[in-house]
């Protein structure tokens, strides 16, 4: 083996080589890259066009003025941990314990990477949910092990119980959730949740809950926390991050709690990858944490108009759109239009209509399912006049 195979057994899995071996650019900085060169409304990559709050803002000043700008502790500072964990029980799960069952991590990313690296050994499997966010396939690649999906189907984007009992099995390491789910904005339906949990326990498997999205949910979506899980307790790690919830994607500040053991299998892999991150952030992010409720209702109820906006525009303009219930994401399938290949659609917005996008497949690469080669995911996460923009030239535009 050589020494780069690892990385091309990475890059092969999240789509992202030619098949003359040649290394192309993800599909999200090559759309975005399109929408600079042709000045397009970008509606493509996750990442809001608005500040997070002040008082999260002001408190990473503070603390880069008040110098604390060197090596944190590495399981991150102790308030951050107490914060992550008083936030846990705040919001309906069992309080972890600060110094044992919590850690900071540089972003979820780096704690998706580490808790896989952790648990699954080279010749394992992880079960992940279809379509998935891009950087779970590369991790696993990067791996070594072998991935399996349980595919979400229909309008509403729900896994089948007979695909569940199908894709987890006795070869199962590790069962990757993403709830609420990037890129389909579905919201996982409890029973569903317990299915898959009961499952994993049944043969062994630690299920690792990415819940990144976890108080962006719209129209009282029955979010459950794997957490509060009863076939997961004991046997769950639970993600989040702060990018999401206040608006700061580039500080790269994430956590990741469960039980102790487990955690400590993640510490022993993360102090490898990036040791220890973000000092000056840390302590805003314990700020944003403790907020009033008031604060989360606001951010969860100003996305929720936000996707109706956009739903509406997509519907005018020819889209059958599906229902978000949570995350940034709506998926909208161009079939209607004539479109077969959305991939090619999604170009072809960017530089004709000047609304760029990501293609639906790029989620769920090799896909042979029409509706999911036809969609595209829209990003709502935009300030109101960015959404009506791309509203009006979406509804202009004329194959």
């Amino acid at each position: 083996m050589s020494a780069m195979e690892p990385w091309r057994r990475s890059l092969a899995a999240a789509g992202l080589l030619d098949p003359d071996g040649a290394t192309r650019p993800t599909i999200f900085a090559e759309m975005s890259a399109l929408a600079a060169a042709h000045d397009a409304v970008n509606l493509g990559q996750g990442f809001p066009d608005e500040d997070g709050p002040a008082e999260v803002l002001d408190a990473a000043v503070d603390a880069i003025r008040a110098g604390v700008n060197q090596y944190p502790p590495g399981r991150g500072f102790p308030d951050l941990r107490a914060a992550i964990s008083e936030h846990r029980a705040r919001f309906g799960s069992p309080a972890p314990d600060p110094d044992t069952e919590v850690l900071v991590t540089a972003g979820a990313t780096e704690a998706i990477a580490a808790a896989l690296l952790a648990l699954v050994p080279p010749d394992g499997v992880v079960v992940t949910l279809s379509p998935f966010y891009d950087s779970y396939a590369a991790i696993i690649g990067l791996i070594g092990a072998r991935h399996a999906t349980i595919p979400l189907r229909g309008p509403d984007f729900q896994p089948e119980p007979a695909d569940v009992d199908a894709a987890i099995g006795p070869g199962t390491s590790v069962v990757l959730l993403n709830n609420p789910h990037n890129p389909t904005g579905s919201v996982i339906d409890p029973e569903l949740l317990e299915r898959i949990a009961a499952r994993a326990a049944e043969h062994g498997a630690v299920v690792v809950s990415d819940e990144v999205y976890e108080h962006l949910v719209f129209d009282d979506a029955p979010f459950t926390p794997i957490a509060t899980v009863p076939s997961a307790r004991g046997r769950a790690l639970s993600i989040s991050s702060a990018a999401k919830t206040f608006r700061v994607t580039g500080w790269k500040i994430g956590w990741i709690t469960g039980p102790a053991a487990l955690i400590e299998a993640v510490v022993a892999v993360k102090q490898f990858l990036t040791y220890v991150n973000g000092a000056p952030f840390q302590p805003a992010v314990a700020v944003g944490l403790r907020l009033p409720d008031s604060y989360f209702r606001e951010a969860s109820l100003t996305l929720q108009r936000r996707r109706d906006l956009l739903s509406a525009g997509l519907r005018g303009a020819g889209f059958a759109v599906s229902p978000s219930r949570g995350s940034y994401f709506v998926v909208a399938d161009a079939a209607p239009l004539g479109v077969e290949d959305g991939a090619a659609f999604a170009r072809e917005l960017v530089r004709d209509a000047g609304v760029a996008s990501i293609p639906l497949a790029a989620f769920a690469p090799g896909t042979t399912d029409p509706a999911i080669r036809s969609s595209l995911r829209f990003a709502f996460c935009r300030r109101d006049e960015a959404i009506d923009e791309a509203v009006r030239r979406l509804s202009a535009y004329r194959r």
